[in-house]
């Protein structure tokens, strides 16, 4: 994989670009915008970019360097990537270690972090002064979606890249020409994924329309409650959860405020979210909107996910 190949980032990489045509690569960027747009894959291919044996501006993807980056075996990328962990101290005093020592093979060492807004107190302040005194083999890229956590301080260091989501319809089509995805399917990840596409790649192939669908069933459009019959979830398959039935109410609230049938992202289930949406009034979506919001938050805290689903259950059925 190449920049060529990267969808919907043409402004982001032009600037990269630009900047190693010029020589003007800063020491430090910061890759800021929506999560699951491209960002820690562009830094993956700039790291390539600036340590091709081949080519200047576009990696070749053939060298062995470009190989290497590839599989994540090149001895001078180093990625920091605990996922939704915080990034301890710890991490940091290992990347100080490292940007001390010239690049072993290739012509830069290359850090990338991602999900940078888990620095802790105590790494971030670390981390600052590892900014201010990068060698000049040395290339940092900051990942994040979340710009807002991360000290001013080490924004105000870094060349801030920002990256975008594509139009949906744009996602839906490449969806659909490049993917060859089903109508239904494409649709659905668009705007579901809001115009997301590595979010919208990685739902593609894990039976997402029956996973939301059953979703839609068992929370929004049973008969009855049925506490016993709750079959447990895990963090994470609640969180999914949650977003599903944001965007079923979230599809109602709009489409009585006068959007186009079109923009639904349940266009699949048009008829009974129709029927069902005559059955709320605006403040009544309103409110189940705020509770699905709240949960979200909750879910962060640790919270018991059997209460909080029960919970959901039961502000649904009071509507």
């Amino acid at each position: 994989m190449s920049f060529r190949d990267i969808k919907g980032q043409d402004k982001a990489i032009q600037i990269l670009k630009e900047h190693l045509k010029n020589s003007r690569l800063a020491k430090s960027y910061l890759f800021t915008g929506p999560e699951g747009v491209g960002k820690k894959l562009v830094a993956k291919q700039l790291s390539k970019a600036v340590n091709c044996q081949e080519a200047d501006l576009e990696p070749c993807d053939t060298c062995v360097s470009c190989l290497k980056i590839e599989k994540g075996g090149h001895p001078d990328i180093h990625l920091i990537d605990n996922g939704r962990d915080e990034i301890k101290i710890e991490d940091i005093r290992i990347l100080q270690a490292g940007i001390k020592l010239r690049p072993y093979e290739g012509k830069h060492k290359v850090f990338i972090i991602n999900n940078a807004h888990n620095l802790n107190v105590a790494s971030a302040n670390a981390f600052l002064k590892t900014l201010e005194e990068s060698p000049g083999e040395s290339l940092i890229i900051l990942v994040t979606d979340k710009p807002a956590l991360l000290p001013k301080t080490i924004i105000s260091r870094c060349q801030v890249i920002k990256f975008c989501s594509l139009q949906r319809p744009e996602l839906e089509e490449i969806l659909k020409k490049d993917y060859s995805l089903q109508n239904n399917l494409a649709h659905f990840l668009a705007y579901f994924c809001e115009g997301r596409i590595g979010r919208a790649l990685n739902l593609k192939d894990a039976d997402i329309l029956e996973a939301k669908n059953s979703v839609i069933d068992e929370f929004a459009l049973a008969e009855r409650l049925d506490l016993e019959n709750l079959f447990p979830r895990d963090r994470d398959e609640m969180r999914d959860s949650l977003n599903i039935l944001a965007g079923w109410f979230r599809d109602m609230y709009l489409i009585k405020a006068g959007l186009p049938h079109s923009e639904m992202i349940n266009l699949d289930r048009k008829a009974e979210l129709l029927l069902q949406m005559q059955h709320f009034s605006f403040l009544e979506l309103d409110g189940i909107l705020k509770f699905i919001s709240n949960a979200l938050l909750y879910l962060e805290q640790n919270i018991n996910v059997k209460l909080l689903q029960s919970n959901l259950k039961a502000e649904l059925w009071k509507q």
